[in-house]
């Protein structure tokens, strides 16, 4: 399928920019440069309530529904970029609108980031979060037994290992898991890294650069490095996929969709056509995001 035409123009003006790098880009910049790009994210929601907190040395920011009451249903979001960058700014929009149309308390993490802090730190603070929620689920007004673990590209990457840590050590576990084309794969083993690795913003050299910041001290198929290829996903909770036709992850997200259910989890995946890798975060130039944002909010709200 063609690329939606805001998406289009997007990689064109891409294209004729030469395909900047990012090894000519320091961490700063390429940090500035994701937070530049949320002017992409459209109109902000004032329709919710933000708070920032601190839960036990923990940043989160917390997003509610305006007026609302009890403890609601919940999402515990960790946010992409490539685990060099990224944050509250990064996604703030995507937190108030996911908020705002599933009626749900939307909790993002604040992890810690490469190459300042290299695994197993995100890894860690992401899974340490999640505990913390769960513990103080009533000071934060959420149900503990409607918890959905999310979060895009490095951010799905965490949401699948921090549910399997939980798995491992008979803690509670989510109610579901929404992994938005997810990093899963730091061998970039699959032919969609080719197919799509050059010229749709978010390239391959982007992707490997971020687990190369990362992975200093860490095999690439360690199990926490390149969670697809564990054999431990039974006793997960249902997830759902969501892979972009022109990313570099597609093929390993669809792959993680067949490992899931070979190995009895029950699992749904969809790939959006026309799109690429970060079009979540492209919702004011992409229909597909701003469906997609929906889709999202409805399987957050109806999960019981």
């Amino acid at each position: 399928m063609a690329l939606e035409t805001g998406i289009s123009t997007l990689v064109d003006e891409f294209i004729a920019a030469g395909r900047p790098s990012v090894r000519d880009k320091t961490i700063a910049e390429r940090r500035a440069g994701y937070i530049a790009s949320t002017v992409l994210a459209g109109e902000t929601e004032q329709r919710v309530d933000v708070k920032d907190i601190t839960l036990e040395g923990m940043q989160l920011r917390v997003v509610s529904p305006l007026s609302s009451s009890g403890n609601l249903p919940a999402v515990i979001y960790y946010h992409g970029g490539c685990f060099v960058s990224g944050g509250f700014d990064t996604h703030d929009n995507q937190l108030r609108q996911l908020a705002f149309y599933s009626g749900c308390r939307i909790i993002a993490v604040r992890y810690r980031l490469a190459p300042e802090h290299v695994y197993p730190a995100a890894h860690d603070d992401a899974e340490r979060a999640a505990r913390l929620i769960a513990q103080h689920a009533d000071t934060l007004e959420i149900n503990p037994a409607r918890i959905t673990l999310a979060g895009d590209s490095a951010g799905g990457h965490l949401a699948l290992v921090t549910a399997l840590r939980l798995k491992a050590s008979s803690n509670w576990q989510p109610s579901q898991l929404l992994l938005i084309y997810p990093m899963l794969d730091a061998t970039a083993h699959f032919e969609s890294y080719t197919r799509n690795g050059l010229d749709y913003v978010v390239t391959r050299e982007m992707l490997l650069t971020g687990y190369d910041a990362c992975l200093t001290t860490c095999n690439r198929l360690h199990p926490e490095a390149s969670p697809l290829w564990r054999d431990d996903f039974a006793g997960l909770p249902p997830v759902h996929i969501v892979t972009a036709e022109f990313d570099p992850l597609c093929d390993e997200g669809e792959a993680l969709f067949a490992r899931l259910t070979e190995q009895g989890v029950s699992c749904s995946c969809q790939r959006w056509l026309g799109v690429i890798h970060g079009f979540f975060q492209l919702g004011g130039i992409s229909q597909s995001a701003r469906d997609l944002m929906r889709d999202v909010a409805w399987r957050v709200a109806n999960r019981r």
